[in-house]
């Protein structure tokens, strides 16, 4: 069997030592290309997960690996420094809250993970900035609006620049923590045939969480964070 892509074994992490878990994990893996939709209810750990599986967050124990090229790398053995390295190599990230740089423009907004990688600089072809345009444009963003300061959009359209940035050079894990939030329905439909589009082109896997079931149809693979996380387990039945 080919190795997985992303593999994670008996992962726990706690924001409080004095609190219980709110991420424990026996094991869970995702495979190159595949599509996954996480979904589950507030609290139930989707943004820690996706925390942990980008190198955002370090887990208590346990650990996550990723094979690039074959390769298997231990996340949480690495220090700091190395672990944005590697994030901004292999990873397209679309936080929940954006983190777009306020005082750039939309252009170069999008282009920061090319200048923090040179893999990603290379993956995004000769003309990068011809690459985030034509992203920008495919997620309906007028092009006079490229130059403009992030801070001068609406929150939409931010959405779509962060998605934007996460897309360019080709990572080879795209995570998108409930990137469609802002847009209507029919950006919705538009932005995810862009999305599944863009990963299948690079064989990149995708972690897409959301709360809209409806979505789900689009994906390979289903998973709810109640059946993966014995933390959520455990919180779901204490409300019931």
């Amino acid at each position: 069997m080919p190795q997985p892509l992303v593999s994670v074994d008996q992962l726990r992490f706690r924001w409080n030592r004095n609190q219980p878990p709110c991420v424990d994990i026996e094991h869970f893996e995702v495979n190159a290309g595949e599509r996954i939709f996480l979904h589950g209810p507030s609290g139930s750990g989707k943004s820690t997960l996706l925390g942990l599986l980008g190198g955002v967050l370090v887990a208590e124990r346990g650990q996550v690996s990723i094979a690039i090229d074959g390769q298997p790398t231990d996340l949480e053995a690495l220090g700091s420094a190395a672990r944005d390295r590697f994030r901004v190599d292999h990873i397209g990230f679309v936080f929940q809250q954006f983190n777009l740089i306020p005082y750039l423009s939309v252009l170069d907004n999008v282009l920061l993970p090319c200048r923090f990688s040179a893999r990603r600089n290379q993956k995004a072809g000769p003309a990068p900035q011809a690459e985030a345009r034509r992203l920008l444009r495919a997620l309906d963003l007028a092009p006079e609006l490229t130059e403009r300061p992030v801070t001068q959009l609406s929150v939409g359209q931010q959405q779509r620049v962060a998605v934007a940035r996460a897309l360019i050079g080709r990572p080879e894990i795209v995570i998108a923590d409930e990137p469609t939030s802002a847009l209507d329905a029919q950006r919705q439909d538009r932005f995810l045939d862009l999305l599944l589009q863009e990963c299948a082109a690079s064989n990149a896997s995708l972690l897409f969480v959301s709360h809209d079931r409806r979505l789900a149809s689009h994906f390979t693979r289903e998973v709810a964070l109640h059946e993966l996380n014995r933390a959520a387990s455990v919180v779901e039945e204490a409300a019931s």
